[in-house]
């Protein structure tokens, strides 16, 4: 009794745990990344120039050093179709018959004939049509400043609902000649894009075979 309590104890705490377990990711880099320190330089503080608070004039505000932050514009559609279809026929007829020979035995076989026909047909068409639409913005962090100087982007966003939690995650490479107004980039514009939307609700769960449904059906025949 203490043994059936304690093994059902245990399916519900694994039950539980699976509740809040964070779906799995195709983003394989971290998904942010702190500024690097700058080295100390002595103060040179005058009646308006402050050290601390100064920035160039015509400076603007793009992404160009670790932990700078961009918008990303995901704007991705496609769509793939495949139609394919094959045929194929064969016929074949036999027709015989035993002559009537004088002088041969079985006299009552000649003059029997032997008549057959057969025909096979095979047709088969098929047709695949997927289309998909993913939009929204997604703020990433510069995790790294390559030798040519594209920056290695990652970002990760986590809306809470009501039934669970959604993730919103990316990683590429942006040009710094691709960055428009506003500091943001195209997801068109993002070169090697992972770009991913999970959610830790039950709709992904529903859709997965369970554990010990899969461990009967690996050696049981259908």
């Amino acid at each position: 009794m203490k043994m059936s309590r304690a093994f059902g104890l245990v399916v519900v705490l694994l039950g539980l745990a699976g509740c809040g377990t964070t779906p799995s990711s195709i983003v394989e880099q971290p998904t942010t990344a702190r500024p690097q320190a700058q080295p100390v330089q002595a103060a040179g503080n005058g009646a308006i120039y402050q050290a601390a608070a100064y920035r160039p004039l015509f400076e603007d505000r793009r992404a160009r050093h670790v932990g700078d932050v961009l918008t990303i514009v995901i704007n991705e559609k496609t769509q793939a179709g495949k139609k394919a279809s094959s045929n194929g026929s064969k016929t074949g007829a036999i027709d015989s018959s035993i002559s009537a020979v004088a002088g041969l035995p079985l006299k009552t076989f000649q003059g029997m004939g032997v008549k057959a026909d057969s025909s096979t047909e095979y047709d088969d068409k098929s047709a695949i049509n997927s289309s998909n639409t993913f939009s929204g913005n997604i703020t990433v962090t510069v995790i790294e400043v390559l030798p040519n100087g594209n920056l290695a982007v990652a970002g990760e966003k986590q809306i809470a609902l009501d039934k669970g939690t959604e993730y919103i995650r990316l990683s590429g490479v942006v040009q710094p000649d691709t960055i428009q107004a506003g500091n943001t980039v195209s997801s068109a514009k993002v070169a090697d894009a992972r770009i991913e939307y999970r959610t830790s609700a039950k709709l992904d769960s529903a859709e997965v075979m369970s554990w010990l449904a899969r461990f009967f059906l690996s050696f049981i025949p259908l």
